[in-house]
């Protein structure tokens, strides 16, 4: 299996490894050198070393740029949320950690739970193309989402255009909600996104090792000591099987 995997990798001996710098629970920090560090880059050298080639991280500010860049073969495998959209172009294997995502919302407002939010006339800041963007878009019957780019730009566009939610990442929106004095994250949760590593359909021998990868990852402990050992532990938990 190891061979075949080397063999679907563009560039021989390299295995290049799409990162989303947007998400701060993923990518915690940045070594030295420059490279990203955190769950998914050591996701992705741990993949590396097993298959006995050097990892080259190819970092995308956004998981939007991370995806299309499948199309221009700029990376072997991409850490990034799983999708239906995405799922068109990426062949995804299984979560390894998960992440729940509901709504902030300002200290006025009415909404108790995150199902009192999809109403006529509300509007959501969201961060373009982020996962529970694409979600969100499929699923909302009523409610209006309003655009912006990332996380940071998303908050701002909740605050200073004084919209009903911002919708995000757990964990986000509460270091969100310490800056806004009277803001509550809703109970409950419309999706939880789950985190995974997907390869270029046609690498078939590559999936099928990283898919290997994953399972075993997951069951012998080493996504949970990452977790741990990047400080995120309560805002990430190990994806349940599929």
């Amino acid at each position: 299996m190891i061979e075949a995997a080397r063999s679907d990798l563009t560039v021989p001996g390299t295995l290049r490894a799409g990162i989303n710098l947007g998400n701060i629970l993923l990518v915690t920090g940045t070594a030295p050198d420059g490279a990203p560090q955190g769950v998914a880059p050591d996701m992705a050298a741990t993949i590396a070393e097993r298959l006995g080639v050097n990892v080259e991280y190819v970092t995308y500010a956004t998981p939007g740029e991370l995806a299309d860049a499948v199309a221009g073969d700029e990376w072997d495998i991409g850490l990034i949320a799983v999708e239906p959209k995405r799922a068109e172009q990426i062949a995804f294997c299984d979560a390894y950690v998960e992440i729940e995502a509901t709504y902030l919302v300002p200290a006025d407002s009415p909404f108790q739970s995150v199902e009192d939010v999809d109403r006529p006339g509300v509007r959501i800041a969201v961060s373009n193309r982020a996962a529970y963007d694409l979600y969100l878009s499929r699923t909302l019957k009523h409610a209006e989402l309003v655009r912006a780019e990332g996380l940071p730009g998303a908050f701002e566009l909740f605050a200073t255009e004084k919209l009903d939610a911002l919708a995000g990442l757990v964990p986000a929106l509460q270091e969100n909600a310490a800056s806004l004095p009277g803001s509550r994250l809703l109970p409950g949760r419309y999706t939880a996104v789950r985190q995974a590593i997907g390869t270029k359909p046609q690498c078939t021998a590559l999936n099928a090792f990283v898919e290997s990868f994953t399972a075993e990852a997951k069951a012998d402990g080493l996504v949970a000591r990452l977790i741990e050992q990047h400080g995120v532990a309560g805002k990430l938990q190990v994806a349940s099987d599929d």
